[in-house]
């Protein structure tokens, strides 16, 4: 029977998420970089890295990130990197991250989850959408 496993990254699963969020972001990303800021996030109080697997395989993570907003007076989540593997999209898996890190963030006090996403994902920004999330902001970022 295929099964399907949602757990905490450990270190040991640094490679694995390195090359999921290279095929996220379509690039090489620095790898003496990635391993710092990985490094310290899985550390951290405030981001949790989730990974799917499914009968043993990684074929999916998403990340969360808590924090207290003074515009809200309250914790707010934010889904940073999401990524699941092209063969299983369309099997549920992200829907399965999505209601994970959902639950995770609310049992630890987020009042609210938002996600950021390139204009040009439109399949993804369908995705969230039909996972309950609204456009209802506009991102603006300048570039150094």
């Amino acid at each position: 029977m295929d099964k399907l496993f949602i757990r905490k990254v450990i270190k040991d699963d640094e490679e694995t998420v390195y090359q999921m969020i290279c095929d996220l972001e379509n690039a090489v990303i620095n790898r003496a970089n990635f391993d710092m800021v990985f490094q310290r996030n899985l550390v951290s109080d405030n981001i949790t890295y989730f990974i799917a697997e499914f009968n043993g395989k990684p074929v999916g993570m998403v990340s969360c990130h808590i924090q207290p907003l003074l515009h809200h007076a309250a914790l707010v989540s934010e889904i940073q990197e999401m990524f699941v593997e092209p063969e299983f999209r369309s099997h549920f898996i992200g829907r399965a991250l999505i209601q994970h890190v959902t639950e995770f963030a609310q049992t630890n006090g987020a009042i609210q989850m938002e996600v950021t996403s390139r204009n040009i994902r439109e399949r993804a920004h369908q995705f969230y959408q039909r996972e309950g999330f609204e456009k209802s902001h506009v991102k603006l970022v300048r570039y150094f």
